[in-house]
């Protein structure tokens, strides 16, 4: 397991995309393709993964399975954030189909946790210097805990720096313009399609 840090930018879509082009002129390559992300994020009945992220109570998580394009290669992700750092832990999943996708799960810290919201979005992958940068557009949110499905489209972009526990963060922060900000796709998006939090 390797730890690491995290940085997000939240941005307008001027903002991001400007920013973008001028990491680019400095020397940001592509990594990776881009691709269409989905992710199904689990909770509990009383969402206290949400809350437990709202009051950043350590140590926490969010359970989610997320596929690129094919369901059939859909992962259950669970991402950690403890004292030491912040990880993740992926496996494989087995679904044939998007219908298939499990009512519910077991987290032994939450114990059972069912589905809560569906989060959509483009990611482009880029490295600069030591650090790995995504650019997340396109966001959309689904509510699954409404009767009828709630949906928003997200009208700010976020840009995410990742790198290893031992890089200095004002090191990070000296290649951005912006300030960093907290963006959780799953607050956020429960946040803005549901009345009850």
């Amino acid at each position: 397991m390797s730890f690491r840090q995290e940085k997000k930018f939240r941005l307008t879509q001027s903002d991001f995309n400007t920013l973008k082009n001028n990491l680019r002129l400095q020397g940001m390559e592509p990594l990776y393709s881009s691709r269409k992300i989905n992710s199904l994020y689990y909770d509990t009945e009383d969402h206290n993964m949400f809350l437990d992220s709202e009051e950043g109570l350590l140590p926490r998580k969010k359970v989610r399975i997320r596929w690129y394009g094919d369901i059939k290669k859909a992962s259950v992700e669970v991402k950690i954030s403890s004292f030491e750092g912040r990880f993740k832990t992926s496996c494989r999943a087995q679904f044939t189909e998007k219908t298939l996708l499990p009512e519910s799960l077991y987290d032994a810290q939450y114990g059972s946790v069912r589905p809560s919201l569906l989060v959509c979005y483009n990611r482009e992958y880029f490295t600069f210097e030591s650090m790995r940068i995504t650019f997340d557009s396109d966001i959309k949110y689904e509510n699954k805990r409404l009767s009828q499905n709630v949906s928003f489209v997200d009208g700010e972009c976020v840009m995410e720096i990742k790198v290893g526990i031992d890089v200095d963060v004002d090191y990070i922060e000296s290649f951005m313009p912006y300030s960093t900000a907290r963006f959780s796709k799953y607050s956020r998006g429960l946040l803005l399609t549901s009345k009850e939090l």
